[in-house]
């Protein structure tokens, strides 16, 4: 079979000889990897892989595809040759594992089961041919277990406390400790848990058991947090998973053997070195569920110093291979060593920026694709601030850093508890002594993590890392009592439930109390107060620096800011930005100015207007002529006058109230009076759909004229001043060319004027903003009056939707989200299919009627990481966004140059 030619969807299973690395649609990231590591000669237990195809035609149709039975058991003959015994047979049985395997990685969000084909007879002939009583019966615990929780639905809670019973009874701490006398009473309470919970006896047919194994992986596909790590993700819902049947190998064989996870470069730090957790006489699920605490992976070498030669080669060939880190799950059979996964590693947002650039260095991949390494979202996680070192602390524990980032909230004991309070508008880190799939829901609400158990390679650990949540495990001095709901720590203090304490996901610090937070290095780095290359530069400033000068070298698209005055100009300048796509006048409106408003609309004469405008015009003037100072050379955008009146004026309950109580005191009131007259006359049921924007400058004469006027003469005057200005202004809220038309004439006048008496020439840009439906629909029209077009993304998302941002965030936001018709909110990420067809629309109709219109987007979806690709592939000049997101918009600017010539990576 070609390396690079998709076998025909007709063939539903492929032992894993046939597959490769790039065949994760069809065989998932597990399926298409272990073949991968097969056909790289690497230690392999043989298997074969069920395609994600039948998967799909499991999920429509209720049932697997007619074929599959056959091409199973096809496969499962093959398998069984090449062992040299049959599935459970009762002498020597051939045992195998059942695991889920989709596209992407959704670490324990989808099921497992190990140990298939034990049965009462099968786990005699095991204990013979191993030579090791209580392994078999700790294997059949194991598989009853697992079994009966994942396939048969009984509550795992009721094993988990049969077998706190076992220990207690024996007076142990860990099972390892149960002998097999113990095991073998544990495996009859186990099936009695199964008889009464499920109905049904456990099955003794090891093809049964198989069948049914599989069946449940393609349930869990749509199970309820493996549908909640999607959305959260943002992976698609018909990928379907495929599913890996692998011959066991066991690392609960005793202290020879033993299972492990281990990464090729650190993935909290990036670091290069031994990274990885092991735990002797253990099978694979022991060390991700975080139930045992493990060893470091260094410590494998004085363990077992051959298999531990043989892992750091392993790792370094498939670290190579794969160019990029890997993370690896092994099990070392009575000291022979075997891979059951590997795949391209979850990482913190710091490591990926690091690792990136390492491998440039290291010339495994160039630029290009070390930008498809990082991500916008990854970069503002590192904007975020941490813990302030020189503030006065109460240091309770120290558990294992697992993902970076300073998080304070109220301690909460269970995922139900942190969901409620969180949309209660509490911070909170959720405390468990381990987290597990279930708690998945909890871990998205919280602001942080932390468990007693556990390691780097946990469940808390590596969800955490790959939502980019902070993350502290391992925390053994910390007593978790989660029926209690309270943490005990060091020296007998209690947390109780809705106590305040920190975490350092950084340190692995943890706190009483709320830490003060501190600016990051790389804001720090934004800001111009941290310096690549200087000595105590931060290594993760100059891996920031690299990639940000990969990103500008590659993208087309520039980026701007909006900024409404001068110091929100000189910030978004030193974070990059590349002129001012957005200033909006309203802003300069308010605070002691809202009196001059307040005589504009009171004015009954135009006596009295004109005089409300003469005293704007100075004012509007400066903070014009500060603003070009600021982005001297660089554009401009200014954007007239656009919210109505309304918001300008007094809460009309609040004035009526004024008025009412000024008459009953029989005190003067004529101002308030007439100030509640217009109130009431401009009084709109749905203001955001009426008197604003161009309309509002077309009511009242003289409005917009007084600011394009402030704009020539600020630009008149930096010009003298040996400046270069480069003003452009935006008439809002068009929806005909008319509109824009009678506005354009009349500020072409006013620019003659000026240019007239200050003896200046000046170019300023008239445009609009395309934030209605119909303006997008007659684009092609507009164009002819305008010289550019920026996109109010967040007012056509609302008029496109027909909703009131304001009012549904609140009020059905989530429950669409959680049902799945949201994947993401539309003022979140672009709306591709509706509102971003109108936006290509535009644009194509816009450039037809004027090839050299300059195209923009100004709504906040222009610092968003997804909406910034589909801005550069409709072929959009600028994005702009707030100051904080320009950083991120250049990253993403730089990937989507890229993304053709990138990998997709997740």
């Amino acid at each position: 079979m070609s390396e690079n030619k998709e076998p025909h969807v007709a063939k539903f299973v492929y032992d894993f000889t046939e597959g490769n690395k790039d065949l994760k649609d069809l065989l998932g990231g597990k399926g298409a990897n272990l073949a991968e590591m097969t056909n790289l000669g690497l230690p392999v237990p043989p298997g074969f892989t069920i395609t994600t195809e039948a998967c799909k035609v499991y999920l429509e149709s209720g049932d697997e595809p007619a074929a599959l039975r056959d091409e199973v058991s096809a496969h499962l003959d093959a398998l069984e040759a090449k062992m040299g015994k049959k599935l459970g047979q009762a002498d020597d049985p051939l045992l195998v594992s059942v695991r889920s395997g989709a596209k992407f990685s959704m670490p324990g969000m989808m099921d497992t089961v190990l140990n298939i084909g034990l049965s009462d007879k099968s786990v005699q002939g095991l204990a013979q041919q191993a030579g090791d009583e209580r392994f078999a019966w700790d294997s059949y615990r194991r598989l009853i277990q697992m079994f009966g929780k994942t396939v048969l639905g009984v509550d795992g809670e009721l094993f988990e406390e049969a077998l706190d019973k076992a220990k207690a009874a024996k007076k142990v701490t860990v099972d390892t400790d149960l002998e097999a006398a113990d095991l073998k009473k544990l495996v009859t309470t186990f099936k009695k848990v199964v008889k009464k919970e499920a109905g049904r006896d456990f099955p003794q047919d090891p093809r049964e058991q198989m069948d049914l194994a599989i069946k449940a992986v393609f349930d869990s596909w749509n199970g309820d947090r493996a549908k909640l790590y999607r959305r959260q993700e943002r992976i698609p819902h018909d990928l379907g998973t495929a599913v890996n049947v692998c011959s066991m190998v066991f690392g609960n064989l005793g202290p020879d053997s033993g299972t492990g996870v281990a990464f090729t470069r650190d993935p909290a730090s990036g670091h290069q070195g031994v990274y990885g957790d092991y735990l002797q006489n253990a099978q694979g699920e022991d060390v991700v569920a975080g139930i045992r605490n493990t060893v470091p992976l260094a410590e494998l070498e004085q363990i077992d110093k051959k298999s531990y030669d043989q892992l750091m080669q392993i790792m370094e060939t498939l670290e190579n291979h794969y160019k990029d880190l890997c993370d690896i799950e092994f099990t070392i059979e009575r000291g022979q060593l075997w891979m059951l996964q590997t795949r391209v590693g979850k990482r913190t947002a710091g490591a990926a920026f690091r690792i990136a650039t390492q491998l440039v260095d290291q010339g495994l991949i160039d630029e290009t694709e070390a930008l498809q390494r990082v991500t916008g979202a990854q970069l503002a996680q590192l904007m975020f601030p941490r813990f302030d070192d020189s503030a006065k602390t109460e240091q309770v524990g120290r558990g294992i850093a697992a993902s970076p980032g300073a998080a304070v909230g109220k301690a909460v004991f269970d995922s139900y508890t942190a969901v409620k309070w969180s949309r209660s508008g509490e911070k909170v880190i959720l405390v468990r002594r381990e987290t597990n799939p279930d708690d998945l829901d909890g871990m998205i609400a919280a602001e942080g993590i932390l468990t007693s158990r556990g390691g780097k390679t946990s469940h808390a650990a590596v969800v955490a890392r790959g939502m980019g949540k902070t993350c502290v495990c391992g925390a053994e001095e910390l007593e978790v009592d989660t029926k209690r709901r309270r943490m005990t720590v060091p020296g007998g203090h209690v947390v109780e439930e809705g106590d305040l304490i920190s975490i350092d996901g950084s340190s692995g610090k943890v706190y009483l109390g709320e830490v003060p937070v501190v600016p990051s290095p790389v804001v720090e780095y934004f800001e111009g107060r941290m310096h690549p290359g200087a000595d105590d530069a931060d290594e993760l400033v100059e891996a920031v620096h690299r990639m940000m000068a990969f990103a500008d070298r590659k993208r087309r698209l520039r980026v701007r800011a909006n900024a409404d005055n001068a110091e929100d100009a000189l910030r978004a300048r030193r974070f990059g930005a590349q002129g001012i796509g957005l200033c909006r006048t309203e802003h300069m409106f308010l605070g002691e100015r809202r009196e001059m408003v307040e005589k504009l609309i009171l004015a009954d004469t135009e006596v009295e207007r004109e005089a409300a405008l003469r005293e704007l015009l100075p004012l509007q003037k400066k903070d014009f002529v500060e603003l070009f100072e600021a982005m001297d050379g660089l554009p401009v955008t200014i954007r007239l006058l656009d919210p109505p009146l309304h918001e300008f004026l007094p809460d009309i309950t609040e004035l009526s109230v004024r008025v009412a109580l000024a008459e009953s005191r029989q005190e003067p009131h004529e101002n308030e009076l007439r100030l509640l007259q217009a109130v009431h006359r401009l009084h709109e049921q749905n203001p955001m759909l009426g008197l604003r924007g161009v309309r509002l400058g077309l009511v009242i004469p003289g409005l917009f004229t007084m600011q394009v006027r402030a704009i020539a003469e600020a630009a008149a005057e930096r010009k003298s001043a040996k400046g270069d200005p480069r003003a452009e202004i935006m008439i809002p809220l068009v929806g005909t060319v008319q509109e824009l038309e009678i506005v354009r004439e009349e500020a072409d006048q006013v620019v003659a004027e000026v240019e007239a008496a200050t003896g200046t020439s000046l170019k300023l840009a008239i445009g609009t903003m395309i934030e209605l439906p119909r303006a997008a629909l007659t684009a092609g029209q507009i164009a002819e009056a305008a010289e550019f077009f920026s996109f109010g993304t967040n007012d056509l998302t609302q008029t496109v939707w027909g909703f009131s941002r304001d009012d549904v965030e609140a009020s059905f936001f989530t429950a669409y989200l959680e049902k799945g018709i949201f994947g993401v909110s539309p003022f979140e990420t672009i709306d591709k299919d509706g509102v971003g067809s109108l936006v290509r629309a535009a644009a194509e109709a816009g450039r037809r009627t004027r090839p050299d219109l300059k195209l923009g987007v100004c709504g906040e979806h222009g610092g968003d990481p997804e909406s910034v690709h589909f801005f550069h592939e409709v072929g959009l000049d600028y994005v702009s966004c707030s100051p904080f997101r320009i950083p991120v918009a250049r990253l993403e600017a730089g990937r989507a140059a890229t993304t053709s010539a990138g990998s997709d990576h997740r």
